[in-house]
């Protein structure tokens, strides 16, 4: 062992009359555990909270849509042959997006329709969300009774909507529900608004208000129909291999298909809102890195302290042939010894919580202000890591002065006066 490193674990071990700077010492240490400690729990549960966000997104929007500057994409069988021909592309099913109005028991809403086709479940999971009913049930008619009094029962196709709507509009599996149309049809007596029949075939809850409360999806054949679209579509969902590399994989569906059409990834469509995320993760790990900062401060208090204290040991080691950067190591090595103990428990504790916090769940969060129950953790090496380095230079930072200071003292004079 190096006589730096020696030296500088002996001064750790305080004598009876120096108990005061090894308790300070202790809290030093505790200092810098508790401030890595609380980052690595902060950055957890924010990593958490991103990642269920975004999960919850593309729960119901596509990684990589396909869109047309014409407006509707026609020849939408070719194109989404031709998308997924593209490398990086799992699969690619068309849709149709349109604003409408709902009608129900005297209740009214407004709702925004996305149709959908038998390959669409590949790309958004819409099932996983479901409360009730099934997603293969929009494509098939289903027998209504005829709601007029008469006898006999009606074809309807089926329509699934978020419990919020449901709630709004007072339905339930089975009920029907009247679409209607912002855009009127010209007819011999005037402009008369589109309206067609639909039964509510499953619910589902996101857990976001934003969608819960104003999305509704219909089979992609019944929503050509009611939008008089033809044979046309509004574009191309896509869902691709790697989540992070949806840009290089949008990029090479665009070289592909070329003009009119035009192509946007997930991260450039809610780019405010990740980006917002991620400002504030920033933040928080800047406000917390403080909690490790104030520990350093009190290692620089400790080791000026020590440094006072050893002032004839620190003579006699020059005397005997020890040189200033050898002195100076000496607390460097003391000062890191403290950083590295304090980081690696506040590592192994905010370990530690971040699992009980994952496993157990015992942190409830309010319903009516969360769109989650409990706190979402996730963890990542490099998170650990990163914090880890922040904390250790942190506390390399505060042995220089120090150092320093113990470097420069002239033996001489302690000896000739003390």
């Amino acid at each position: 062992m190096r006589y730096e490193l020696f030296i500088g674990l002996r001064y750790l071990r305080a004598k009876r009359k120096e108990a005061f700077i090894s308790l300070i010492t202790v809290i030093s240490m505790l200092g810098v555990m508790i401030g890595v400690m609380t980052l690595n729990i902060v950055l957890a549960v924010m990593t958490g909270f991103e990642e269920d966000l975004r999960d919850r997104i593309l729960g119901f929007n596509p990684q990589v849509i396909v869109l047309s500057f014409n407006g509707t994409i026609s020849d939408y069988m070719g194109v989404t042959e031709r998308v997924r021909q593209v490398p990086g592309v799992v699969a690619a099913a068309p849709f149709i997006y349109g604003q409408v109005m709902l009608s129900a028991q005297q209740n009214v809403t407004g709702a925004a329709v996305r149709g959908v086709g038998p390959g669409s479940e590949g790309v958004v999971e819409l099932q996983r969300h479901l409360k009730q009913g099934d997603v293969r049930e929009l494509g098939k008619l289903h027998d209504v009774p005829v709601d007029d009094g008469k006898q006999g029962t009606v074809e309807l196709p089926g329509i699934i909507v978020g419990k919020d709507v449901a709630r709004q509009l007072g339905l339930i599996i089975g009920d029907p529900v009247s679409v209607i149309s912002p855009v009127a049809t010209p007819t011999a007596v005037g402009m008369v608004p589109r309206v067609k029949r639909f039964v509510l075939v499953g619910l589902f809850d996101s857990g976001m208000a934003e969608y819960d409360a104003s999305l509704v999806y219909m089979d992609l054949a019944s929503a050509q129909q009611f939008f008089d679209l033809g044979n046309n579509v509004t574009g191309i969902e896509v869902r691709v291999t790697d989540l992070y590399g949806a840009k290089e994989v949008g990029d090479r569906i665009s070289a592909a298909l070329g003009f009119p059409f035009r192509v946007r990834d997930w991260m450039e469509v809610n780019h405010n809102l990740f980006s917002a995320l991620k400002l504030e993760k920033t933040v928080y790990f800047i406000v917390l890195l403080l909690i490790v900062l104030v520990a350093a401060f009190n290692i620089v208090a400790t080791l000026i302290m020590v440094v006072m204290e050893k002032r004839k040991d620190i003579a006699i080691l020059k005397s005997m042939g020890a040189t200033r950067v050898g002195v100076g190591r000496i607390f460097v090595f003391k000062g890191m010894v403290i950083g590295v103990v304090g980081t690696l428990i506040g590592n192994i504790g905010g370990y530690i919580a971040c699992w009980l916090l994952k496993r157990y769940q015992f942190i409830e969060l309010p319903k009516d202000v969360f769109y989650v129950n409990t706190l979402p953790v996730k963890m990542y090496p490099e998170y650990f890591l990163a914090v880890t380095a922040a904390s250790l230079l942190i506390c390399l930072l505060a042995t220089v002065y120090p150092a320093r200071q113990a470097a420069r003292l002239a033996p001489v004079d302690v000896i000739r006066y003390e």
